[in-house]
């Protein structure tokens, strides 16, 4: 199963978001888009021309943007936010938390932009702080797709999901290798291998780096059972329980600060019912830096070779 996992092609993930947010309008008529002045940033553009009617420009006012689209679902429309991710939780929490999260709001709150991989606009806009600060959220959904094809599935797929929901994806071409016509459930784990030595769990960008870490490892002897942990919250625990009972170690790792993020999430439920080794690869407390994303997430621990050396320790731990 793992040697057939394979490279498409390379696209953003955020172009996907595009494309899903127009499928999404085609099939239900209350989808609206809201942008705070960067909607080719957002790959909107085919949305605004199709539905124009149903596009708001908010300008450089994110608050407002939050206020009008908790406004927006009283009326029954399904509003998808969109900004870089930064903006989109650290700038407006507090709307985020009183507006839509203590209400229930069936807001889309989609982040652009995320993490190390933003690149050269450096530390300001590289939020690796977000998953946390969302999942703590009661009544967040919080889902982290990996690829184009699967944040196109996810952008699709949480219309029709009723409550908040926050979407993370990313700025780069990265390695697109999901299936295009898959059907993407939220809070369901996807199993893209299955092995005894080692659990990896992996989201978002990081995941492609897992794949290519668990092929590394066969080459050494060692099988990975390998998961794209996808939602975050809510947690497909059972899918977690599963693996680590199987293996007996596990190694986590996104593109997110180590604390609160989903390696903390695995390791609340291993504390609960399975402890095991764990090794985190994530970024260790820091801020990031201006750079371009292959420096970044070299200096900084997020690679292929930095996922096998966890691998290795974890496992040595387990004996």
């Amino acid at each position: 199963m793992l040697q057939d996992i394979q490279i498409l092609n390379e696209k953003e993930t955020r172009a996907g978001f595009g494309e899903g947010i127009l499928e999404a309008g085609r099939r239900n008529a209350n989808v609206v888009a809201l942008t705070a002045d960067l909607a080719g940033s957002l790959k909107l553009n085919a949305f605004m021309k199709e539905f124009p009617e149903r596009f708001f420009q908010c300008g450089i006012a994110e608050a407002n943007m939050i206020g009008v689209a908790a406004g927006l679902t009283i009326g029954g429309k399904i509003p998808y936010t969109t900004t870089f991710a930064n903006f989109s939780t650290s700038r407006v929490y507090d709307q985020i938390r009183q507006s839509v999260a203590y209400s229930g709001k069936n807001v889309k709150i989609c982040a652009s932009h995320a993490g190390l991989t933003l690149g050269e606009d450096g530390a300001t806009h590289q939020v690796l702080e977000d998953i946390g600060m969302m999942k703590m959220l009661p009544g967040m959904t919080v889902i982290v797709p990996c690829d184009f094809n699967q944040t196109k599935a996810a952008t699709i797929a949480i219309a029709e999901y009723a409550g908040p929901v926050y979407l993370r994806f990313g700025r780069p071409k990265w390695a697109n290798f999901t299936a295009e016509d898959q059907n993407f459930e939220i809070g369901k784990a996807q199993v893209l291998a299955e092995g005894n030595d080692v659990s990896i769990i992996a989201c978002g960008h990081m995941v492609w780096m897992a794949v290519e870490a668990a092929k590394a490892l066969a080459e050494k002897g060692i099988t990975v059972d390998l998961i794209n942990m996808h939602t975050i919250k809510p947690l497909d625990e059972g899918a977690v329980i599963a693996s680590l009972k199987r293996t007996g170690c596990v190694v986590t790792a996104e593109e997110h600060q180590i604390n609160g993020g989903l390696g903390d999430s695995i390791a609340g439920v291993a504390s609960r019912h399975c402890p095991v080794p764990h090794e985190y690869v994530g970024v260790m407390d820091t801020f990031g830096e201006s750079g371009t994303p292959k420096q970044l997430l070299q200096k900084y621990g997020l690679t292929t070779e930095n996922i096998v050396a966890a691998a290795v320790k974890a496992i040595a731990r387990k004996a």
